[in-house]
């Protein structure tokens, strides 16, 4: 029953982060099939600012995910839970900071499209059932985690596992 809050307030937090992101800087910062889909119209149309902005969100939530995981596999020898709350820490100071002082567009989609794909690791089933947000999110998602779970893998058997 927890796990199934969590997931569905992860998934507000995202959604509205999303919207934020979308209105404040015309870039998806949670959901990468957004991201993907206008950098593809871009680079047919040759808009350079959508192309880098799309690449670095893009970019950045794939290194969220990676560090989510190595993180996740990190406290799982450890006997120890911290990505809830450094993404969180990540996002009341990202506002506070904020608030006082104005942060630079590729500022904001770097931590804030980190703090995402590092959210993105947190609640990754429910009971049997697997939460992905969306096809692309989802690929980057296993992309990523696939690469952390090789790179973190003590032997060779394990690492042809993932």
């Amino acid at each position: 029953m927890i796990q199934e809050k969590l997931a569905i307030l992860l998934a507000f937090i995202a959604g509205y982060t999303d919207a934020v992101g979308l209105i404040k800087w015309k870039t998806y910062v949670s959901f990468m099939s957004g991201n993907t889909t206008q950098l593809g119209t871009a680079l047919g149309r040759g808009t350079i600012e959508v192309i880098s902005s799309s690449l670095c969100v893009i970019g950045i939530f794939v290194a969220g995910i990676y560090l989510g995981t190595c993180l996740s596999v990190w406290q799982k020898q450890h006997k120890f839970s911290s990505t809830f709350f450094i993404v969180a820490g990540f996002l009341i100071a990202y506002s506070i900071v904020g608030y006082y002082y104005p942060i630079p567009s590729y500022g904001s989609l770097v931590i804030i499209g980190f703090s995402m794909g590092m959210m993105n690791t947190i609640v990754t089933s429910v009971g049997k059932q697997n939460v992905n947000t969306d096809f692309v999110t989802g690929t980057l998602n296993s992309l990523a985690k696939n690469s952390a779970m090789y790179t973190m893998s003590q032997s060779a058997e394990d690492r042809t596992t993932y």
